[in-house]
C-alpha cells in the first residue's frame, strides 16, 4: 500500500520535505487503531462496559478524523495537523489507559490498547520530524 509515494510532485506539496514512508506508516498504524477500536467498543458495549465503549468510540473518531486530514496533501497547515496530531495522540493514549484496566480479562481490549500505543509511537515519530521543519517562533 504506497498510497503516499509519488502521489504528488514535492512542489505541490505544503510539506514537501516529509518522509513519505514515514507518513504512510502513520497512516497505517492510525487505521489500524481506529479498527481495533472500533471492534473493541463494539464487543464492550455488549459487555456492559459503557465507559470504555465509549472511549473506544471517540478513539476510533478521532484516528479517522486524522487519517483524512493526512490524506488531503495540499490543504497541510503545519499548526493544524501538529495539534490535531497531539489531540490525536492523548485521545489514543486514554484509550490505551481505559482498555489497559480490562486487559487482563478481555482480549479485544489488550490489542485495543497494543493498536493505540502504536499509534501514539507512529505519530510521535512523525511530529518529531515535523517538528524539524516548522519555522522558529
Amino acid at each position: 500500500m504506497d498510497m503516499m509515494k509519488g502521489a504528488m510532485s514535492a512542489s505541490d506539496m505544503p510539506m514537501k520535505d516529509m518522509d513519505m514512508s514515514m507518513m504512510q506508516e502513520c497512516m497505517e498504524a492510525l487505521s489500524a487503531c481506529m479498527q481495533a477500536c472500533i471492534m473493541c467498543a463494539d464487543a464492550d458495549a455488549g459487555e456492559g462496559m459503557g465507559r470504555c465503549a465509549a472511549m473506544c468510540a471517540n478513539c476510533a473518531d478521532v484516528c479517522d478524523t486524522m487519517m483524512r486530514m493526512m490524506l488531503r496533501t495540499t490543504g497541510y497547515d503545519m499548526q493544524v495537523m501538529m495539534s490535531m496530531m497531539e489531540t490525536c495522540v492523548m485521545m489514543c493514549r486514554a484509550c490505551s489507559a481505559e482498555c489497559m484496566m480490562h486487559a487482563e480479562m478481555s482480549e479485544h481490549c489488550r490489542m485495543c490498547a497494543m493498536a493505540c500505543d502504536q499509534a501514539v509511537m507512529a505519530m510521535e515519530k512523525m511530529m518529531g520530524a515535523m517538528k524539524g521543519m516548522m519555522p522558529a517562533s
